[in-house]
């Protein structure tokens, strides 16, 4: 059901670079109030992340109506799909962490984040079957977090699986990495972010 594949992926990437894209300008987009107010800078990208949240939540409303339109069905392992949204969402909140902090030391960051996203779409089975690519080139493209959180995604709306542990694991590991990294980067830096307005 390449309708369903397809949409499962785009809902999982959508979220993504919307989330990302927004956390990356938070800060410098709210120089003016943090020079003003003293307030916790973590809360901008943040709170970009759980907004575009509410609208990934819309966004499953028309997935689920082609899932039943198309008869691709409803099983139990569908309750275990929050997983997979929360790994997601804390690996961009760690994500815009990283690049809201790069891009107030590096301006151009808004010019070339839109390039990495361009690459990093298309290196993502969005629209395409990993399974057709060079065998050799698989464990690159499975390296992919956000590959990752769609193939668990899929393993249970598409083929009806639980997923397996290593894709319980994977999913984990990634999320978790990626948000310790970005705390860790943005909270060494945040005091320097006056000097850089």
């Amino acid at each position: 059901n390449y309708l369903v594949y397809l949409l499962t992926g785009l809902t999982y990437f959508n979220y993504f670079s919307e989330a990302s894209n927004l956390a990356m300008s938070s800060v410098v987009g709210n120089f003016s109030l943090i020079n003003k107010v003293y307030m916790p800078k973590y809360i901008f990208p943040l709170s970009k992340c759980l907004f575009v949240g509410i609208n990934f939540l819309l966004t499953l409303i028309p997935l689920y109506a082609v899932i039943f339109f198309t008869g691709t069905g409803v099983n139990w392992w569908h309750l275990l799909l929050p997983y997979s949204f929360l790994c997601l969402f804390l690996f961009t909140v760690g994500i815009g962490f990283l690049i809201s902090t790069i891009s107030v030391f590096l301006r151009d960051m808004f010019y070339i984040y839109g390039i990495i996203l361009t690459i990093w779409t298309y290196l993502t089975p969005i629209m395409y079957d990993i399974n057709l690519l060079d065998g050799k080139f698989l464990p690159i493209f499975k390296m992919n977090p956000l590959y990752q959180y769609i193939n668990f995604a899929r393993t249970i709306i598409l083929y009806g699986h639980c997923p397996t542990v290593g894709q319980f694991v994977g999913c984990a590991i990634t999320a978790l990495i990626t948000l310790f990294i970005g705390i860790f980067v943005f909270k060494k830096t945040q005091d320097k972010f006056i000097y850089y307005v």
